[in-house]
């Protein structure tokens, strides 16, 4: 007989061994994407204010009361997940989505991407981009509107809109135009890489997310291997490309400063739950969600593809996590 305080309790991820709780590692994403915040802020204004704070204040309201009145289970919401979730979807969205659209999204990332699952450390998925999808699915026009950055002159639904740098280049390319008068038509390297660009908010500005990263990597709360397996295939398969045709495809720098590379690869497919557990298993995913990104952008209906890439790898992960797995302790090697 065992007896009953012997007993394992099993729960499931994520899971975290030593000083750290789950809301310190969630605070520290938090303090991770305030530079990306602040950058958004900086350029769109009170619309980037309206929609972040309305997509984490309707994501922390859906999850207490889905805790509360439907699951009947102990709030949840203190625990830093859901502002997290409310911060990435603000990140994906235009600076002039209607409130009523951001709200919808946080319910459906909350309700269907999370709590229908039961909530942290059971989703497959990673919740902000399934109110992503939803949305762009849901809702085109509105989620392909891109406002020009004006700092606090931005107007929230009456602003300028103008099409993203990855947009210009794949419908000049739809029409013939060649790589090297497109890129004419785009904001230099050094403006892309401070943000100075048309897009979601949250993607804008890859200096913000590299210093999100190297908190992050300093702090152990990732670690380097998600994101740059990602960053690493789309730069070498992009740029195997660009040197087979310099005139039909661009740059891998382009690639990689343009859209939701940075934000997908250094906060979403770094995903505690979502995510493998293993080494090996992070390469896999990684180099996954990197293929499917390029093929998506290059032969895809829509210019970027880095959200649908790491739905679909969420997907594997518990293939990867079956199959590819460490050696047991004490388990003999067998010679050949």
């Amino acid at each position: 007989m065992i007896s009953m305080n012997r007993l394992i309790t099993v729960s499931p991820s994520p899971h975290v061994y030593g000083e750290n709780s789950i809301q310190k590692l969630m605070f520290g994403v938090i303090l991770a994407l305030l530079p990306a915040l602040f950058c958004s802020v900086y350029y769109f204004g009170w619309s980037a204010v309206i929609i972040s704070a309305t997509a984490i204040v309707s994501c922390i309201v859906t999850e207490f009361l889905i805790r509360k009145f439907i699951l009947k289970g102990e709030v949840s919401v203190t625990d830093g997940s859901a502002v997290i979730t409310g911060l990435l979807l603000a990140f994906n969205l235009p600076a002039n989505l209607p409130v009523w659209m951001v709200i919808l999204g946080s319910v459906v990332s909350i309700a269907i991407g999370k709590m229908t699952f039961g909530g942290l450390g059971r989703n497959p998925f990673n919740p902000a981009l399934i109110g992503r999808v939803f949305l762009l699915i849901s809702f085109p026009v509105q989620m392909t509107s891109w406002p020009v950055p004006q700092g606090f002159k931005t107007a929230y639904i009456n602003a300028v809109t103008g099409p993203t740098p990855l947009g210009i280049v794949k419908e000049g390319l739809r029409n013939g135009e060649q790589i090297s008068s497109l890129m004419e038509q785009v904001p230099e390297y050094m403006q892309l890489f401070y943000g100075h660009t048309g897009g979601s908010l949250g993607e804008t500005a890859a200096i913000a997310l590299l210093l999100g990263m190297a908190y992050m990597l300093v702090k152990r709360i990732i670690t380097w291997h998600i994101p740059v397996s990602v960053i690493l295939t789309v730069f070498l398969f992009t740029g195997v490309m660009w040197l087979v045709n310099p005139e039909q495809n661009a740059d891998p720098l382009f690639h990689i400063l343009t859209g939701g590379v940075m934000l997908g690869a250094i906060f979403m497919a770094t995903d505690y739950v979502t995510s493998p557990m293993t080494t090996k298993g992070m390469w896999i995913y990684g180099i996954g969600i990197g293929v499917i990104t390029v093929l998506i952008r290059f032969r895809g209906a829509y210019p970027e593809g880095i959200s649908y890439a790491i739905l679909i790898m969420n997907a594997f992960v518990p293939l990867i996590n079956t199959y590819v797995k460490p050696k047991r302790f004490g388990k003999e090697v067998q010679d050949g």
